[in-house]
């Protein structure tokens, strides 16, 4: 096998393991978030026993753009396109982080009722995912234009995150007995938040992958 084409062998071994490290991620968001609103506390608990597994994977993406790098000493534009594949990974592996925090409120909570709707809090998951979800098949496709659109969904995450924080902040004054609860959703709001903004990131490698320049989407 020549060195290009074991190169690029390489380069597509590597998005294979990211893409299935993504999607872990983002299931263990949506396991998780789910666990919370049905206040199932074992399902909480496999995900945080489930992280190792993400965990794992970003290692092994680490190890094998190391590899690469010092075997194959790749030019210019592949060692960008190397570094952003390094970048992304630790993006995604930070999902499931939150993923596992999320789940760690939940058993905080536990059983006890919620003092407050959660509907937009749920609202501003789903949008969160959708994002996560964009934001990898634009990078899968290397789709610009797809992923430009995410800064507008990460407006509309900033601005939800921005009414439910508002609204807990209120309630504390009115029902301060339930100041724990109040600050266990708070976290669970930031945490949804922080992975919108690794999805903006991810977009944003794109964008540096194929322009050579960076860019700003939260601005």
């Amino acid at each position: 096998m020549a060195a290009r084409e074991r190169f690029d062998h390489e380069i597509q071994a590597i998005q294979s393991e990211l893409l299935k490290l993504s999607i872990l991620s983002i299931q263990a968001l949506e396991i998780s978030f789910n666990a919370f609103i049905e206040k199932d506390l074992d399902k909480a608990r496999e995900v945080i026993e489930q992280d190792v597994i993400i965990n794992r994977l970003e290692e092994e993406i680490n190890d094998r753009v190391i590899i690469v790098m010092t075997r194959q000493q790749p030019v210019a534009k592949d060692l960008r396109r190397l570094v952003v594949l390094l970048k992304a990974a630790a993006d995604m592996e930070r999902v499931g982080d939150y993923a596992v925090n999320i789940a760690k409120e939940s058993i905080r909570i536990g059983k006890e009722r919620f003092i407050t709707s959660v509907e937009l809090l749920e609202d501003m998951c789903f949008k969160t995912t959708l994002m996560l979800r964009q934001v990898i098949e634009a990078f899968v496709d290397e789709n610009m234009s797809k992923a430009k659109e995410i800064a507008e969904f990460d407006d509309q995450i900033d601005e939800m995150y921005g009414n439910i924080i508002t609204h807990l902040m209120r309630l504390s004054l009115v029902v301060p007995e339930s100041i724990s609860q109040i600050t266990y959703l708070s976290f669970i709001c930031r945490y949804i938040e922080r992975c919108a903004d690794h999805a903006t990131n991810i977009a944003e490698y794109l964008l540096y992958l194929k322009k050579g320049q960076r860019y700003d989407l939260n601005q």
